[in-house]
């Protein structure tokens, strides 16, 4: 993983950055906690070459951050936690109050996928990012991070829960070529 760099406070700088890490120091707001769901945690220690982790279902906890440095908050994913968990009063020992550093990667916002539930912020769910929608609610920039493993506490949610799509992405566009190419060569194929 490349070296952390300082968190810009210019989240069109940030367009150009999605899965770099990012570092800033600052303090969270755990009263505008927002929550993912359903997730499934991401376990690091065994996720190489797997499609799913852990099945026990649950949440991200996605919290703003004041930035002491920048002077702004911003959104971080702080990771996930099952299901009897959500509620903040189950975790109050992971609910760090003190002033932290913290490194995590850059995530942009993404679009609602078909069959994937609408948002719904009067119950602070969210099913994909929609940071402007998300920033509107809890105060904050447009900028979201998901918090590395690191920085999970005892009691708190688990950090480093970032999946990369940019393989199913990559396939997509590989099997997409593929038919398009296949179809050109067959109708070349006819013509002669």
């Amino acid at each position: 993983m490349a070296e952390p760099m300082p968190l810009p406070a210019d989240p069109v700088e940030l367009k150009n950055l999605e899965y770099r890490p990012v570092k800033g120091r600052g303090h969270f707001d755990h009263s505008k906690e927002l929550y993912m769901m359903p997730r499934t945690m991401v376990d690091p220690a065994r996720e190489a070459g797997r499609l799913s982790s852990a099945a026990e279902s649950g949440a991200y906890v996605v919290t703003p951050f004041h930035c002491t440095e920048l002077g702004i908050t911003i959104l971080v994913n702080r990771g996930f936690v099952p299901r009897k968990k959500v509620n903040p009063d189950t975790r109050y020992k992971g609910q760090v109050e003190r002033e932290v550093d913290l490194v995590g990667m850059v995530r942009l916002t993404e679009a609602r996928k078909p069959f994937v539930p609408e948002n719904n912020p009067e119950r602070k769910q969210w099913h994909y990012r929609d940071l402007e929608a998300m920033a509107r609610l809890t105060g904050a920039e447009s900028i979201f991070i998901d918090a590395d493993f690191k920085t999970t506490v005892p009691g708190g949610p688990i950090g480093g829960q970032t999946r990369a799509t940019l393989w199913k992405e990559h396939l997509q566009c590989t099997i997409t070529w593929k038919i398009i190419h296949c179809r050109v060569w067959n109708a070349e194929s006819e013509e002669l």
